[in-house]
């Protein structure tokens, strides 16, 4: 697996984005039910969101956020930065190591 920082930075204003929350959050909840998102939430101020996700390839992940309702009603763009990680939390090494 490969592991990625994923980044959402607001393309509307705030108001509408809020709008579609319940379902971009319904939809991500499905990531987490396929073990691709880690922890999830929006940025402070509240411009966008970062996400801490893995998956088979960096097009696989794109997939994915193609689908996102942040994405399908062009309310936010998305950022993909694929990292190595070397040190973890003894809790998260399940997640990190799963093949």
């Amino acid at each position: 697996m490969k592991h990625f920082i994923v980044e959402i930075n607001y393309l509307v204003p705030l108001a509408r984005v809020q709008e579609s929350v319940p379902a971009h959050r319904a939809y991500l909840q499905t990531g987490y039910d396929a073990g691709l998102l880690l922890c999830s939430g929006p940025k402070v101020p509240a411009t966008g969101g970062f996400m801490l996700a893995r998956a088979a390839s960096f097009e696989a992940l794109q997939d994915f956020f193609a689908q996102d309702p942040f994405s399908t009603e062009r309310l936010a763009s998305f950022a993909f930065s694929e990292f190595q990680p070397v040190k973890r939390q003894g809790w998260a090494e399940a997640w990190f190591s799963e093949a």
